[in-house]
């Protein structure tokens, strides 16, 4: 077991974010950072299967190794449920061979999405209180949402769909070759998103939803 995993957290008074710096996509959250820590030591065995998709193993940690080397105050998004602040580590620069594993880790998670969602039915169990997307509205949610954040980073090319499938992947394709560049940490394409923020909340969402979607999959 590795003696430290360093992480970030994002905190509000509703709800708290956890993340591992330089893994996009393992990233949980909950009620509050003590919640949010718990649930990310949780989703490694599944993130574990997104890393080896990209050639890549998980550092071997549990509660008792992660290292918060940084704490930022959220902000309304943060309550809502969405990882929106921008720190000094996303800032960092990045060489080619950093780059080309971020982008790869954003690739596979897209992959793990698209994976959940074939295998998914059209009509998912609903939450405690009859809320939740079904598949195809979850799917289309994703799409609609990587459109937004492509624009983020530069890449503006027409919006897929559920009938153009082929938008998406050249919109994916795109925005990867966009990440898979080396960097000084600035934001990218004129926008205010560095790019280890533009990896880290693409990977995120993809797999929130992925194991929403996996989760919500099962009769309970």
């Amino acid at each position: 077991m590795v003696q430290s995993l360093p992480v970030a957290v994002e905190t509000s008074p509703k709800r708290s974010f956890a993340w591992a710096l330089d893994w996009p996509g393992w990233c949980r959250s909950g009620g509050d950072v003590d919640l949010a820590l718990d649930a990310l030591v949780n989703a490694t065995p599944r993130y574990a299967e997104v890393a080896e998709r990209a050639g890549l193993a998980v550092p071997d940690v549990g509660p008792a190794g992660l290292e918060i080397v940084e704490s930022v105050d959220g902000d309304s998004g943060t309550a809502f449920g969405v990882p929106t602040a921008i720190t000094s580590r996303d800032r960092r620069a990045m060489s080619a061979g950093e780059a080309e594993r971020l982008a790869a880790l954003v690739e596979a998670s897209w992959a793990a999405f698209d994976r959940v969602a074939v295998a998914s039915p059209a009509g998912l169990r609903k939450g405690p209180r009859g809320g939740g997307r079904d598949r195809d509205t979850m799917i289309v949610h994703v799409i609609d949402s990587d459109h937004v954040y492509a624009r983020q980073i530069g890449v503006r090319l027409p919006a897929g769909s559920l009938a153009d499938r082929a938008a998406v992947t050249l919109e994916r394709t795109a925005m990867l070759e966009v990440l898979r560049r080396p960097t000084d940490g600035s934001p990218l394409g004129g926008g205010r998103w560095p790019a280890r923020y533009a990896a880290r909340r693409i990977a995120w969402h993809a797999l929130d939803h992925a194991w929403e979607m996996e989760d919500r999959s099962i009769p309970g």
